[in-house]
């Protein structure tokens, strides 16, 4: 029989991990507030996984600071929130099956209401639900028509739904186009109130609401990458860095083959390390052969071939001492050197959400005070 051994808390650096500043994330809350009206609450997008952060952390520190509303794209998401110990509101913004229903009404959560059709789903379902409606004001995605008032009236005859709210998404495509949504959105409003519908939780503000039109004054703003400070904003503070360790420094000789498909040939004797993280982790492989780079010891180092799933394999001939085990930055700060969320985008034509998103549960989250 083998001994038993005392168990030891796993290194979490060990390979490729996350790293969230929870200082940056405060620091964060405090700026979003502060651009809003003292009315509108934050209403934090925390999902595909709190865009790779880690959600019942990020949400329950969140709740420490006051935040009492989040939203979710599945009812899946909302039920590991609150078996994570979440307080408060939780909204699920996407459309949940019927044969899911059961868990939205067993962790109190709260349904959109994507279209009238939806809406007699949730009738039939019989149990009673808190909703918030969907409405489309020219994004053309989710909600029930912004002119189709009749419609949207008749859900507030359905006595199983509790219909507390009312949402809008903008487009993010020019000022002159959010003007109209909002314009729109306040109409439907207007009407509502018209004939004897109030006292809704109204929202519309995006991370994109939040930083080009503050002003607008709704019960919340749903904000999420500006959260995270991968937003175009001076005050707003990066919480995520994403690392690696180097596994192997080589040097390979002029006209040697390198990573899959031949996808690079050296055309001179070069210093090569690979990086233990790859696409199977997020790093997407659109950053292969050249395109891409990461950071070490607060340089440059070029992405060479192809990214692989696990690996990928980068040029430090210009890096003096780089040993087996140093830590090469993809995201974040290394010396005077900074690699943001945005700029990975802007190369991939691209927006930060997709490379936030994205990051695989393989990679271990730390975080910091």
């Amino acid at each position: 029989m083998w001994p038993r051994r005392k168990s030891t808390k796993s290194f979490a650096t060990g390979r490729a991990w996350v790293e969230i500043n929870l200082e940056n994330l405060r620091h964060n809350v405090t700026v979003l507030k502060g651009m809003l009206p003292s009315e509108c609450q934050l209403m934090p997008a925390v999902k595909a996984n709190a865009y790779g952060l880690g959600a019942v952390r990020l949400c329950k520190e969140l709740n420490r600071l006051g935040i009492r509303a989040f939203c979710v794209a599945t009812a899946l998401e909302g039920a590991e929130l609150r078996k994570g110990g979440v307080k408060g509101e939780i909204l699920i913004l996407g459309y949940t099956h019927p044969k899911q229903l059961d868990l939205v009404k067993r962790y109190r959560l709260m349904q959109t209401v994507v279209d009238y059709q939806y809406a007699q789903t949730l009738r039939n379902y019989g149990k009673r639900l808190t909703v918030h409606l969907a409405i489309d004001t020219g994004m053309g995605r989710l909600g029930e028509s912004a002119h189709n008032l009749e419609s949207i009236l008749e859900v507030f005859t359905y006595n199983n739904l509790n219909v507390e709210g009312i949402f809008t998404h903008l487009s993010a495509q020019s000022k002159d186009y959010t003007h109209t949504q909002v314009a729109l959105f306040s109409e439907l409003l207007n009407g509502l109130e018209g004939r004897g519908v109030g006292a809704l939780k109204a929202h519309l503000q995006s991370s994109y609401g939040i930083l080009h039109c503050p002003g607008l004054n709704y019960a919340y703003a749903r904000v999420g990458i500006a959260l995270y400070g991968a937003a175009n904003h001076d005050e707003l503070k990066p919480v995520l860095s994403i690392k690696a360790r180097v596994s192997v420094v080589k040097t390979v000789a002029a006209g040697q083959a390198i990573g899959y498909g031949l996808g690079f040939i050296a055309p001179k004797d070069m210093k090569i390390a690979v990086i233990s993280i790859g696409y199977g982790d997020g790093l997407p492989r659109a950053l292969s052969c050249g395109v891409g780079m990461v950071l070490i010891h607060g340089a440059r180092a070029s992405i060479l071939g192809y990214v692989c799933m696990d690996q990928t394999i980068v040029d430090v001939s210009s890096i003096n001492r780089v040993y087996q085990g140093d830590t090469a930055v993809i995201l974040g700060k290394s010396g005077a050197l900074e690699m943001s969320a945005e700029s990975i985008a802007k190369q991939l034509q691209t927006v930060p959400n997709e490379i936030l998103s994205r990051l695989g549960t393989r990679l271990t989250r730390v975080y910091t005070h």
